[in-house]
This record gives structure tokens, sequence and C-alpha cells, in this order.
């Protein structure tokens, strides 16, 4: 059994020398070419290259380092000295790799050559780019458009994801299914039907006007750690932090600024949070809720004095619609149900929404410990419904800001790659490129992981990412994984779903951001769209890991042109050997938010593509943003019951998504492991267990199917009795692909049921 080293209370701040030793680390790991301090110094600036981790924006006024630890990881990772060429074959089968840890996959290197699976030695072989082309159109052509799905991770940038989605509509499907589906679908969704926005509506400048953040699951010290910088400033100016979240994370904790040299010498902290209270998993409905009674009860007790109202009036009479149902339903909701419900005491959430009253202007942040729930677009809503009350959405310094995970994820759904028809301008694209677009909505990855298991789907392009691993009822994927006709994986790295490969199986290795694409116009240069809707230019400036790589743009228009008949309007060469022309067409496809797209692309901190809810603007089907009253008081999709847990699955400090950089959480003290379960120390009791204790997880989901994982050490932490935490993506196999958002579809991952039972083997032993 590793060994592990428990930190229940998040000892330590953020940033500060744990961060730089923890970067130090994963460069002797990954021994990236001697460049890579040149490169990171051209990170997230104008004309350098826009992070390839999180979506966290670029500031107009940027740092002398304005990079993370999580982007220097991934920009090292990237980097590294390793290849994982054709020889690495002649040692190494596709079943013996299925044994491998995900970081050891990874470890392997950059893959330096185009690569088809050959079932007869269980070896992935060497081919050229023609063949691999001219094969995959081939199988594409005989198989149903219907059949096939156009994944995207989220990665390419806005002009090869463009062609992307291009090719799936000129195909003839919009199975476009993409990462956001399993963690900001709920946003796309929810936020969407309450103010008419798929996306946040603050920009940077409301990060430094603000009087109030309020936080709702979202870790910026793992996931976001940029974040901290605006949140430090607005501590010294007397901004309060208040956030929700079961765990402790300790960026919302303190922080050190790597940036400040007075800070770095002295260990001087920044206390962050001004209240940290631990809901239960599941709880922010009734948490929230408690928030807008306090608001409620005092705007009540105003008018009873002829004091100044609590609520902005003029603003809720003039842009919202619902008020009066969901007041009745605050002021008649009960606060020992509140309690229940969120795991917090009245008078801790009374202190909450004292805060959020005192505070003229507050912007609500939230992560997938909002979205991942059964009913995460109610969690949404609330977030909505509270910062409505007070007129925080559409002025400055307020405003919903959902926080997104992987680089472009949000601009590739801008430009096109989006199942849902209604959200595409089919008229545009029929005029630009003289094809009839397919008007039915495609699959989102729920049902295409469905379809795949029911043997509907027949077929999958991935452009980037781990889709095995990522998503729910993991080993039914894997095994509906490989029974397809065909599978195409556009990679840098080995990883998981590299492993189940189809009965045509393909790895087409790409260039990333920080790398030279030349093109037959020159080095060419990509965008990406961040959390605040704003749009930044990247150009490569490194020497690609191999001759034989290929940019995701132009694998997009190999695919095209050995797939689709001729059409004298699809010009996959011309575009290929000059992008600014693509973006041509985006702009023309989009001419709102792309005008001046290539003069404009290089702009300090990116320029905005605008925002109608943030200028209050709203395009809901009321015309006006709609407070929403609840109809239950949590997010969860079971009962409890005794035995039965919330299981939250839970990102390392040393991973991104899939990616595991290595075995450090240092946040959460565990060490050398992964295959941990933290509890707290009266759950440990109750169950009858002791820490480090072996156990096995067993899922509780209603459908009856067998769900386990073993061989996990009980570790004491910090956490709401009732609420178990563990690691993503390990934890997948427990989650069942039918647990998800009513609306959106997003798995729900931040509160699975299980139940807990000793190892055999430990016990006996």
């Amino acid at each position: 059994m590793a060994d592990y080293v428990s930190n229940p209370d998040g000892k330590g701040p953020a940033g500060g020398w744990g961060s730089l030793k923890s970067i130090a680390r994963i460069y002797g790991e990954s021994w990236p070419t001697p460049a890579v301090l040149e490169t990171l110094a051209r990170q997230n600036k104008p004309g350098g290259f826009m992070c390839v981790s999180c979506a966290w924006p670029k500031p107009k006024n940027y740092h002398p380092f304005e990079f993370c630890e999580n982007g220097a990881k991934a920009t090292m990772w990237e980097l590294t000295n390793a290849r994982c060429t054709p020889d690495f074959w002649n040692d190494h089968t596709v079943s013996e790799l299925r044994n491998w840890k995900d970081h050891d996959l990874e470890m392997t290197g950059r893959l330096t050559h185009p690569m088809r699976f050959d079932h007869a030695t269980d070896r992935y072989l060497e081919v050229t780019w023609d063949e691999a082309f001219d094969r995959i159109g081939r199988t594409l052509k005989r198989l149903h458009h219907d059949s096939v799905v156009f994944y995207s991770s989220g990665h390419a940038g806005l002009e090869a994801s463009y062609l992307y989605a291009l090719l799936a509509r000129v195909y003839g499907t919009n199975n476009l299914p993409q990462s956001s589906n399993m963690c900001h679908e709920t946003t796309s969704v929810g936020l969407n039907k309450v103010i008419g926005s798929p996306v946040g509506t603050i920009v940077w400048e409301d990060l430094e006007k603000t009087d109030a953040f309020f936080f709702f699951g979202q870790n910026p010290g793992t996931n976001s750690p940029r974040f901290l910088h605006p949140l430090q400033d607005a501590k010294k100016r007397g901004a309060k932090i208040v956030t929700f979240n079961p765990v402790i994370e300790q960026g919302l904790v303190s922080f050190v600024s790597p940036q400040n040299p007075f800070d770095m010498v002295t260990g001087h902290e920044t206390k962050i949070s001004d209240q940290y209270l631990q809901v239960k998993a599941g709880g922010d409905v009734a948490a929230i809720l408690g928030l807008c009674k306090v608001v409620v009860e005092a705007d009540d007790a105003a008018i009873a004095s002829g004091s100044k109202r609590v609520l902005d009036v003029e603003f809720i009479t003039e842009h919202t619609t619902g008020l009066e149902p969901f007041i009745t339903f605050v002021r008649g909701a009960n606060w020992s149900d509140i309690e229940r419900e969120s795991g917090l005491s009245e008078a801790d959430l009374r202190e909450a929404g004292e805060t959020y009253i005192a505070a003229e202007r507050v912007i609500g942040v939230y992560g997938m410990g909002l979205t991942q729930h059964a009913q995460g677009t109610l969690n949404v809503a609330m977030l909505v419904n509270l910062l409505l009350l007070r007129g925080n959405i559409g002025r400055e310094g307020a405003g919903c800001c959902p926080v997104r995970g992987h680089s472009n994820v949000q601009g590739q759904r801008t430009v096109g790659i989006a199942e849902k028809t209604k959200l595409i301008p089919m008229e545009k694209l029929k005029a630009l490129f003289d094809f009839d677009p397919p008007m039915e909505d495609g699959t989102p990855i729920v049902d295409a992981v469905k379809g795949l298991m029911a043997g509907k789907i027949k077929a999958f392009i991935s452009l980037g990412g781990n889709l095995v691993r990522a998503v729910p009822d993991q080993k039914d994927m894997e095994t509906a994984w490989a029974n397809q006709d065909l599978t195409v994986m556009v990679s840098t790295k080995l990883n998981r779903s590299h492993l189940f490969p189809g009965k045509e199986a393909w790895i087409l290795p790409c260039l990333t951001r920080t790398e030279q694409d030349i093109q037959a116009t020159g080095n060419q240069s990509v965008t990406t769209e961040d959390s605040f809707s704003h749009i930044s230019g990247s150009i490569g400036k490194r020497t690609p890991a191999s001759k034989h790589l290929k940019s995701e743009l132009a694998i997009v228009a190999g695919i095209a042109k050995a797939t689709l008949a001729s059409n004298p309007k699809l010009k996959w060469d011309d575009w290929t050997g000059d992008y600014s022309l693509v973006r041509d067409l985006i702009e023309a496809t989009y001419p709102k938010d792309f005008r001046d797209y290539n003069a404009r692309m290089f702009e300090p901190g990116g320029f905005y593509r605008g925002n109608d809810a943030h200028d209050r603007i709203w395009n809901t089907e009321e015309k006006k943003a709609v407070f929403t009253t609840p109809h239950r008081l949590n997010a969860i999709s079971f009962e409890d019951a005794p035995g039965r847990f919330r299981l939250i699955t839970m990102r390392s400090n040393d991973q991104f998504n899939t990616t595991i950089y290595g075995y450090s959480d240092r946040f959460r003290g565990i060490e050398g492991t992964r295959d941990v379960v933290l509890m707290c120390e009266d759950d440990i009791a109750a169950a009858g267990f002791s820490e480090g204790q072996s156990v096995t997880l067993v899922s509780d989901f209603s459908d009856g199917k067998h769900r386990q994982l073993s061989g996990l050490t009980v570790v004491s932490h910090k956490l709401p009795r009732g609420t178990i935490g563990a690691y993503y993506p390990e934890c997948n196999v427990l989650n069942a692909i039918d647990h998800h958002d009513e609306l959106s579809k997003t798995p729900a991952a931040k509160a699975i049921p299980v139940r807990i039972v000793a190892d055999v083997s430990a016990v006996s032993a």
C-alpha cells in the first residue's frame, strides 16, 4: 500500500514556495526543452500563446510571469523531451499497457507519427498521413452519418473547431458533443434559461470593482490559480469573500503570491475567505435559499420600518419576472429544513446573508461543484435568484461568473461545435458553402455513450481528449468503445482511450499551441475564447516535437478532403495554407461576435465578443431575467439512507482533467497515491472503520447494476457528515451514465450515492 500523509485542515497556503517546488518537480520529471523558460515568459501575453490549461482570462495589464502552477505544468508537459515513437511498440502491446497508470502512459512522451492499430499483433504501426486520411475517409463514406460522432475536447483553437463543425455538418450530422457536456453544459442550459446567456456575464474590470465574491463549488487554487491574484487584490481593498464548498480548498483559505518578492521572502499570507461554509454535497439549493431568506426578511423589515428597501425594486420591476411566487416560497421556508438540507447552521447563513446585503456589488462564482448534480440547473437558477434580488447582474462589479476548465471549451461552442441546431446559423452556412445542413439535433455525450453501449454508434472521431477515461460507467465504456467500426484520436500523448481500439483505429498526432505551425503562407496563429468571452491569438515558436506532426486544422482538413464530395465552396487546401481565411469565414458566420476578427486578435486581454446579459438584454422566452421557484431543497436524485454516502469526485493539485502530472496533492496532504477515500472522523468511527484501512466503494444507484472501486485507503479529512471524497477519473467506474442533470444531461459526479465496505483481503490479512 502506498504511503500517504493526512492533512485534514489543508495546511499551507496556495501559491508561494509550494507552487514553485511543484513546478520544479514537474520540470525534473518531464525534462522539457531548454527553451521552456522563454516559452513560459510568452504565456498568456499578446503576441505569445494562450495557456493550454484552464480558460481563466488574460488581463490587459499582465504580470512579468503571467502563468500559474497549473499553466506551467501544462506547458512543460507538452514541451517534454520524451518521445513516443513507433519503436515504442516493438516492446509493448496494447493489452500490456492497460495495466499502466495514466501518469505512466503520458510519461512516454509526445507522439511522433500517425499510427494504425494492428489487431494481429496487438500493436500500433506507423503509417503515412495519406494512408490514414484515405482509409478513414473510406470508412466514413460507408457508415451512416447518424452513427458517427465528432467529439471535441475543448483544446483545439477556434479555426480548427469551426472547420471541424463544418466537416460534420457537410458529412450529414449534428453529432457534435463536446467536453462541456460533462462539466458546464448545466451552465449553457440553466443560465440560458434564466438570463438568456449560456455563459458568464462579467468582464475583467468587474473583478476590480466588486465588493464581494460568493463562491460555490469552485476551487481556484487547483483549477484556476491565476484567479488568486485578483482575489488577493480584492482583499487588500476591503472586499469580502464567502465560500460554500464541502471541501476546504486551500486556494480559498490563504495565498502567497509568487509574483510578490516580499510575500515570498516573509511568507506573508493573504487570508482569502472571510467565511468558509462546508455545505453538504448537494446542499447548495438550501444554502442559497437561506441567503435569500435573510435578504427577504431584511427587506420585509425595511418596508415595515419605512427604511430603504433591501431589494433592488427598480431593477426587479424593469428586468425580471417570477418574483412573487419565489418570495412567497422563501417566506414560507423553514430554517430547520434549510439547516437539514444544507448541513449549515442558521447563524452561519445569516452571517453570510448579511455580508451579501452589505455589499453594493457582488459576483457569484461557481464551478463543477454546482453544475455536476442531478439538479445542477436548479443550483444555477438559485444562484441567479440571489443575484437578481439586489440587481447584481448587468452592472459594474457584479454578475455571474462560471469558471470554465478547458482552454477553449467555451469558444468551440461559439463557433459551431454544438449538437443543438437552434444554436447554429444554418442558413448562413448554407449560403456560404452551398450545401443543405442537417436540421435534426445531434447527440450529447450521455446519449452518445448510451448509443455506443447499444451498438447504434459505430464511429467516434475525437479532436483531442481522453473520452474513455472521462465518462461515467467507465468499464462498460471501454468495451463499447472497442466494439466500434472506427476510432480516430487526434492526440499529443498516449492516454487510456488509445488502449481500447475499435475494429479500425487510428492515432493522429498533432502540434501543440506552443509549436510552430508552418503552412503555405508561413507560421500560423490560432485563437481561443476565455471564460469572460474574450478572444485572444496565439502563435507558437518552438520547433515541433516531430517533423511528422500536423496541426489540428490540417488534420481536420485532411479527413474532410478524403471523406466529402467535391464542392468548390469547400476550400480545404486554401484554409490550411492561411488560417486568416478561416477567421474571415467565422466573421461572416458570426458578424456580431467577430467584427474585425483578424485585426483585433492580438489585442491585450483579448477582444470582447459581447454578452447581451452583461448589458441587461435578456434573451429568454420571457425577455426578462427569470426568478425560479425551487421544487426541492437539494440537488440530488436519491434519498439519504443508513450507510449511504454522497461521494464527491475531486481533482488533485497534481492533475488537469484526466492528465495526471504526479502523485502529490499537497493541499490535502496526500502523497504518493491517488487510491484514497476522504472521510470525516465521525463518519469513520460510525462506519466502524479506522484511518489507513483498505475499503471498497460500491455504487448505490437505483438501476441495480453492480459498480465498485476497491483498494482505497481511508484518510481522515475535514468534511461534512455523510459527504466523502475520492479522485476523478478513477471514480468514474462508480457513476452511472443515467445519473445526470435533468435538463443538460451533465453527469452528476459531485454527489454519487455509494456504500463503503471493508476490503475482504485486507481484513483477512
